[in-house]
């Protein structure tokens, strides 16, 4: 059922995920790529980077499930290793970065919430509101996390694991796709307690469920 609260989780979601990729063009761009920028990918507008089945359909697909696990992606944005300044670093820190801004997102909302509560300042909305953006940016940072293909996690570890280690790195890549939807699926039992956890560390109070 589309609820108001829905539709905000939703709307927090693709403006979370929006903000990922555009980290990654950004800093792609400061370690010598420009791709990202010439290919009109550094901005908020969501139709540059909408992915159907990521941004929309499974999105969607969870919140009429009523589930509590919220997730999804956009167009990856594209970058060229070659031009990167400092190799596998550079690349390391392009794939870390849209899991830097979630936390942060997560981390200043997470303030917001606990000056509301401890000053008695602002409404219960406004704290739902800002305990909404928190999760779902704590959910995405944890998500990406996963070192599987083509998820941030993967290619971090892609970037800083020696170079010995890369044939078993294209043996996870290969299986990885089965790997996570069967996550997506089955795997928020097992997350949700990490999830919950970095939430309340944030905000000093439960996720509201």
């Amino acid at each position: 059922m589309i609820t108001t609260t829905s539709i905000f989780y939703f709307v927090v979601l693709i403006f979370s995920i929006i903000v990922h990729e555009v980290a990654h063009g950004l800093i792609a761009e400061r370690e010598g790529d420009p791709t990202a920028r010439n290919l009109g990918r550094i901005t908020l507008n969501p139709l540059k980077h909408i992915d159907w089945i990521g941004s929309v359909v499974l999105p969607l697909v969870l919140i009429l499930s009523g589930t509590n696990f919220l997730v999804g992606w956009a167009k990856p944005v594209p970058y060229d290793p070659n031009k990167l300044h400092n190799g596998r670093i550079s690349e390391a820190k392009v794939s870390i970065a849209g899991i830097v801004v979630n936390l942060t997102i997560a981390v200043f909302f997470g303030l917001m919430i606990r000056v509301a509560v401890v000053f008695h300042y602002g409404t219960i909305a406004l704290i739902d509101g800002a305990s909404i953006i928190v999760l779902i940016n704590v959910i995405l940072a944890l998500f990406n996390s996963i070192p599987l293909a083509p998820l941030d996690g993967f290619r971090f570890l892609n970037a800083v694991l020696p170079i010995r280690a890369l044939p078993t790195m294209r043996v996870i890549e290969r299986f990885s796709l089965p790997l996570l939807l069967l996550f997506i699926i089955f795997g928020w039992s097992f997350v949700a307690p990490l999830a919950f956890g970095v939430f309340h560390l944030f905000t000093g109070i439960m996720v509201p469920i």
